[in-house]
This record gives structure tokens, sequence and C-alpha cells, in this order.
């Protein structure tokens, strides 16, 4: 099995989830076609990109 595919999905859900976690530290303002996501989707959407992140990197160790 390649590790690079795991290893690059691993790295952009850390990158993800960061950045959400970062906009509900920061309060980052964004927009989606006209519509202010709430504060808390980020925070549930943050936390899930960084639990798989978390995921993929314990795969990769065994």
């Amino acid at each position: 099995m390649q590790k690079t595919p795991i290893q690059i999905a691993a790295v952009i859900f850390l990158v993800v989830g960061l950045a959400h976690l970062a906009r509900l530290v920061f309060h980052f303002p964004v927009m989606i076609g006209g519509w202010v996501p709430p504060f808390w989707l980020n925070g549930v959407v943050g936390l899930l990109a960084l639990a798989l992140s978390f995921w993929l990197f314990k795969a990769l160790r065994q």
C-alpha cells in the first residue's frame, strides 16, 4: 500500500481543520453565495476535519 496519498489527505484535513478553528477563534468574516455560515458550524467542521486527520496519521503508523 502506498502511503503518500494517505499522507497528503492527512495534511489536507489538518490544514482545513486548523483553518476552520482559526475562523472560530479570530472571527474571520466568510460569505458563501450571500450566506454567512454560523461560527458553531466552523467548530463542528474543524473538529471533524482534525479527527479525520488524526485517524489518517494513526493509520499510517500501523
